[in-house]
């Protein structure tokens, strides 16, 4: 299944915002040299959006203790984060970012 997430001009470039999906998920969605990256919003170390952090060399930086986590692969990167977030496979479709589910 395909969902439209947002246009691309909905993300400017270094930039991260969040989305929600039909099924209750929400996103945080990357734009990051061109390309866009999705995770999950909510960072698994405490109660936090990660669309409201900081994109830092490739980073997500967590608002609230300031782990962090590669957004290409989820993994944690900086302490108190331990535990990757899930990741998600987007294509781009003209003006369309599109979510692969």
């Amino acid at each position: 299944m395909t969902i439209r997430l947002c246009a691309t001009d909905d993300i400017p470039e270094g930039e991260v915002r969040q989305f929600a999906v039909d099924d209750g998920r929400t996103l945080a969605v990357y734009r990051v040299d061109g390309d866009y990256f999705a995770t999950d919003d909510l960072c698994t170390h405490g109660d936090a959006s990660l669309s409201e952090g900081e994109i830092e060399d490739g980073k997500i930086l967590c608002p609230y203790h300031m782990g962090s986590f590669d957004i290409r692969t989820g993994e944690a990167c900086a302490a108190p984060c331990s535990i990757a977030i899930k990741t998600y496979r987007l294509a781009v479709d003209g003006d369309d970012v599109l979510l692969l589910d």
